[in-house]
């Protein structure tokens, strides 16, 4: 049974810090892109960043470069979101997801549909 357990969140202040992790599970987590995504209050789940299988190709939203690194560490079956700068805009639920066929390239959003964590929260106080 695949598990994406995600952690590391909570209540922090504007301009602060938080680092994200995601203990993946059941998988062979090496062949996997894994992702995060992240859902506001009544808005669309939306895509965050991502990161190949070999960790060698990320991706970003917009919103969120400059501010936001992804990392995976596949000796450890885990991936993590370091996120710096943070505004009150990137309040949210985070999702880990996970992909075998995601395609990460840097020039367009990679769709995953296979696998997802429960989700932690995120509260950036102004």
């Amino acid at each position: 049974q695949v598990q994406l357990v995600e952690s590391g969140g909570g209540l922090v202040q504007a301009g602060g810090s938080l680092r994200l992790s995601c203990a993946a599970s059941g998988l062979t987590f090496s062949s996997y892109a894994m992702g995060w995504f992240r859902q506001a209050p009544g808005k669309e789940r939306e895509f965050v960043a991502a990161v190949s299988w070999s960790g060698a190709i990320t991706d970003y939203a917009d919103s969120v470069k400059g501010r936001f690194t992804i990392s995976r560490d596949n000796a450890k079956n885990a991936v993590y979101l370091q996120m710096n700068s943070l505004k009150p805009e990137d309040t949210a639920v985070y999702y880990c997801a996970a992909d075998l066929h995601a395609v990460v390239t840097g020039t367009a959003t990679p769709l995953f549909r296979e696998y997802w964590g429960q989700g932690t929260q995120v509260t950036v106080a102004s």
